[in-house]
């Protein structure tokens, strides 16, 4: 109970589901692998003011297909599409290059940006480059999730804050955090800014309600079958201390 694990892989395949979508094994899983990283970083740094808060990475024979959710749809798109065309073609410039691939890349529009924790670690971070003062850059972000209707939310900033000579952690939190709870939907986010006086990480928890049972997503339902416990106690047998039927 005391080991601290990241809450999004903690609930993988119960509210949670995995950022990129491929099958592959041995070798063609590490490059695959090695690959989608080098993905993100290219659209994370292409990107940087367009406030991406994720890239969802499929894969099927002969095909890729890209879907960045962004708080800020016209910097990536551009006037007239020609943004997300430029873009298209200096990604398979950098990785395909002289390769057929159908290659697909979707933009999609995030509803309630205060509500995700990518996107508010990003606005803290840039508020601490702008040398602002730590407690005020927090309490400023927790004020914008408490108005998008969260439950709860926590921000915790570890290093040289404000300049300070000795490194340190601080956090400021409203509501409540969940975190051994798995039906919670607690979305995380850990960053780092850079600063004058070196790297503070930022690290971001907001609790956004329960999922249950019938509310979840068709691709987190069990695909298992389940039977009844009285029919499973049939296939069992009869029990020991059941008595034998009498013979003739």
């Amino acid at each position: 109970m005391g080991h601290k694990v990241n809450p999004k892989s903690f609930r993988l395949g119960t509210t949670t589901t995995w950022p990129s979508r491929w099958f592959a094994r041995d070798a063609a899983y590490r490059s695959q692998l090695r690959e989608d990283l080098g993905i993100r970083g290219f659209f994370q740094k292409e990107l940087r003011e367009a406030a991406v808060n994720s890239i969802v990475i499929e894969r099927s024979r002969g095909a890729l297909t890209v879907t960045i959710a962004t708080a800020k749809p016209g910097v990536v798109i551009g006037r007239g599409g020609a943004g997300i065309e430029g873009l298209k073609k200096k990604f398979i410039k950098q990785f395909f290059p002289g390769k057929k691939i159908q290659f697909q890349l979707n933009v999609t529009e995030v509803a309630k940006p205060s509500l995700e924790s990518q996107l508010v670690a990003q606005q803290v971070i840039q508020d601490l480059e702008r040398r602002m003062p730590f407690r005020r850059v927090l309490k400023m972000a927790i004020e914008r999730v408490k108005k998008a209707s969260a439950l709860g939310v926590k921000i915790a900033v570890s290093g040289r804050l404000n300049g300070a000579e000795i490194a340190r952690r601080e956090w400021l939190g409203w509501g409540k955090i969940p975190l051994t709870n798995l039906r919670a939907d607690i979305d995380y986010a850990a960053e780092t800014a850079h600063t004058m006086a070196g790297a503070i990480g930022v690290k971001v928890w907001i609790y956004r309600g329960d999922i249950f049972e019938q509310d979840r997503l068709s691709q987190y339902q069990p695909t298992t079958p389940t039977r009844d416990r009285r029919q499973q106690r049939d296939d069992r047998g009869p029990r020991r201390f059941q008595k034998a039927a009498p013979t003739a």
